[in-house]
């Protein structure tokens, strides 16, 4: 008998959903999750995340407000959100950023003070963390994404007991807010075209991969560099002081040998473009470009950061994805709930995080990476919190931590995992005590979160994906 057409496509979405679990279980699926990406230009925004955080942590401390400063050490993160973007645009997001921040802790210290049932904030959580991945999408701001609105307000909800503790961590979270914003905008001041000469910088470089590529491929990620330091120098701002113009004109020249190449491999001009390559790398306000200057080209129109994005907010595949952060993170913390562990929303957080990827295997890859660094972070932070450190020693661990996840996260995120844990249960520790066997709660919360999340994105799946049959 033939099956029905409706039927159908149920069979084929039961076996793509089964496909993809087999994917997540493959031995050389975790073997790709630690493989180790090229990362450039790391150390400078690496450096002002960790000086941003250090500032307000220093500052609570000769305040008196050790308990207050762990809600501005996380506001200050807003340093960590737009690496490399251009500095107009990046104000931008770094701001929205901010304000998201402010929101998400007001709204979890009212949750807090509310006194709803541990089944109730769960749901109220996983709601927000849907809108957080929402918000960040479709504004397109990359970082570390919407999982640190969701700590905040987590932290805010087990701060506050009445209402008056409000007040306190909206104005903390505000001054990290502040510091953040300014540490990630000060560059500007001395190199305003550094994420510019830096795009540039990337598309030499891809571009000289074609002298060692033997298919097509360097050719497609060449122009994809061009056309992404294009952007950056469109949102640079217009008309500085014309080295804009002349960067655009080294990408005009860039553009005409790659598209050359296929069929005419002039090795000469490609050596003689490249070459520009370390000196655009160098922390310079300008460099001598005079020579792909002659004529003044056109920079395009960058678009409008916020019409774009609002009308990003309407996109049905933001508001499904948005949807199935939200059910996976609700599951995650009311499993952990009727299993009876003590931080539910833990869990939930280990589903959001692990459902950051593009598609169903950067899932896979972010679950495994998430908890594998998160049982290696778990050990040090238990001997960390054993050693029952005083404020100050705290405070240089955790500036230490920040510092070196900002310096590992693009290369793996399960390396920046391994800080990532202890950091944030050292930051806990700031507003309460707690023992070193928080850090078991962590793995097992992190373990439910990060299979809740796999199962929920392969039941969900989108046909259209299979990145992970490639």
């Amino acid at each position: 008998m033939q099956a029905s057409p409706r039927y159908a496509p149920d069979l084929s979405r039961l076996h793509h959903s089964r496909g993809a679990l087999a994917y997540s279980m493959a031995p050389s699926t975790w073997r790709r999750a630690f493989e180790v990406r090229n990362a450039d230009a790391t150390i400078a925004p690496a450096l002002r995340v960790g000086a941003a955080t250090a500032l307000v942590l220093v500052i609570g401390g000769f305040l008196g407000h050790g308990n207050l400063a762990g809600f501005a050490a996380l506001g200050a993160l807003t340093a960590a959100f737009g690496r490399y973007e251009p500095y107009p645009r990046l104000a931008r997001k770094a701001g929205l950023v901010g304000v998201a921040l402010i929101a998400f802790v007001a709204g979890g210290a009212l949750l807090g003070a509310a006194g709803l049932s541990l089944w109730l904030q769960i749901a109220v959580m996983s709601v927000a963390s849907g809108v957080a991945a929402w918000l960040l999408a479709a504004f397109r701001i990359a970082g570390p994404g919407p999982v640190i609105l969701v700590f905040a307000a987590t932290a805010a909800v087990g701060h506050a007991t009445h209402l008056s503790d409000l007040g306190p961590a909206v104005v903390a979270v505000a001054i990290g807010v502040v510091v953040g914003w300014l540490a990630a905008m000060t560059p500007c001041l001395f190199v305003p075209l550094g994420p510019a000469r830096l795009a540039v910088a990337r598309a030499l470089a891809a571009a000289a991969e074609l002298q060692r590529a033997h298919d097509t491929s360097a050719i497609a990620s060449a122009r994809k560099a061009i056309d992404n330091a294009r952007d950056v120098i469109a949102h640079s701002g217009r008309g500085r002081d014309g080295h804009s113009h002349q960067l655009f004109a080294l990408l005009a020249e860039a553009d005409t040998v790659v598209d050359r190449w296929a069929h005419e491999r002039d090795h000469d001009t490609l050596r003689a473009l490249v070459d520009h390559e370390s000196e655009l790398r160098k922390v310079k306000r300008r460099s001598d470009l005079s020579a792909f200057g002659a004529e003044t080209p056109v920079l395009p129109q960058p678009g409008g950061f916020f019409a774009d994005g609002l009308r990003a907010l309407r996109s049905r595949e933001g508001i499904v994805n948005a949807a199935r952060i939200a059910a996976a993170a609700a599951l995650a913390g009311w499993i952990c709930v009727a299993m009876g562990l003590e931080h539910p929303l833990w869990a939930s957080m280990g589903a959001m995080a692990a459902m950051q990827g593009f598609n169903f295997s950067q899932t896979v890859q972010r679950g495994i990476q998430r908890l594998v660094g998160n049982v290696a972070g778990a050990v040090l932070a238990a001997g960390l919190i054993a050693a029952a450190m005083g404020y100050w020693q705290t405070v240089v661990v955790i500036v230490v931590l920040q510092t070196v996840t900002e310096l590992v996260v693009i290369k793996n995120y399960a390396f920046a995992s391994v800080a990532i844990t202890p950091m944030a249960l050292l930051l806990t520790g700031l507003g309460s005590a707690v023992a070193p066997d928080i850090a078991v709660s962590r793995i097992v919360d992190t373990l439910v979160g990060v299979v809740v999340g796999v199962i929920v994105s392969a039941v969900a799946i989108s046909r259209t994906d299979h990145h992970h049959v490639g």
